[in-house]
């Protein structure tokens, strides 16, 4: 489900690597390159220059451009004009107005779901909550978390809505990333998850909202202790 580039192959540390032919090369370099923000392997506020990536990609400098435009109308990179290009800071409005939105079609999907639960979603369900549980404490966890969600999305049958709503989460998604570490914050994750599954699944629509919400309101409850422990990383403000 997800729709993160393929990075079984070989990558640096900072998740960037060669062009492969696979998807078209404007894509390949917006999905690596997103992936690499949004992981915080390009950390907020890190340079970046269009010549080094596509060096470090492997392709032209055209698309390398393409992918910048993209990811600077997702608000994830910043342009000085006649200056410098570089990672955009983490802007807490903005992780405020994703969470909005998600909160805002996630509840309703939950709730769709838990009033009529699809035929195969339990064995689904299951199947994710495994994968994350053997992720824990491992790089893949957040994309197996992604991954939990974009499956409600197709259940609900509004899969066309994931990526609107990915497009949109940039901001709040690193900002989710940075709490990941945290002491027993992987655990918690994939137990809310399972209050959520089992609420849909038990056809329970006010539990399946309320164990959303408590799912999703974790996040900013640190932030004092996230921006304390990384004050570069964030915007003013």
């Amino acid at each position: 489900m997800s729709a993160e580039p393929n990075l079984n192959r070989a990558t640096d540390a900072d998740g960037l690597a060669p062009f492969s032919r696979q998807p078209s090369a404007g894509d390949f370099a917006f999905l690596t390159l997103r992936h690499a923000i949004v992981s915080l392997a390009l950390p907020p506020g890190a340079p970046l220059s269009r010549a080094q990536l596509a060096a470090r990609l492997g392709v032209s400098q055209t698309p390398v451009r393409e992918a910048l435009t993209r990811l600077q109308d997702e608000d994830l990179v910043a342009v000085v004009p006649s200056a410098s290009t570089h990672v955009a800071r983490i802007d807490l409005a903005s992780a405020r107005q994703a969470h909005f939105l998600r909160m805002a079609v996630e509840v309703e999907m939950v709730r769709r779901l838990a009033c009529a639960p699809p035929a195969g979603l339990a064995p689904r369900l299951a199947a994710h909550l495994e994968e994350q549980r053997g992720l824990i404490g491992q790089d893949g966890f957040a994309l197996a978390d992604d991954d939990f969600h974009a499956a409600l999305y197709q259940a609900a049958d509004i899969a066309g809505l994931w990526p609107l709503v990915r497009s949109r989460s940039g901001h709040l998604d690193r900002l989710r990333r940075l709490n990941l570490p945290s002491p027993g914050k992987m655990e918690m994750v994939v137990e809310e998850h399972g209050c959520i599954a089992a609420a849909i699944l038990a056809g329970d629509a006010a539990g399946a909202e309320a164990a959303l919400r408590r799912h999703f309101s974790a996040t900013f409850s640190r932030i004092p202790a996230v921006r304390a422990r990384y004050p570069d990383y964030f915007a003013p403000g």
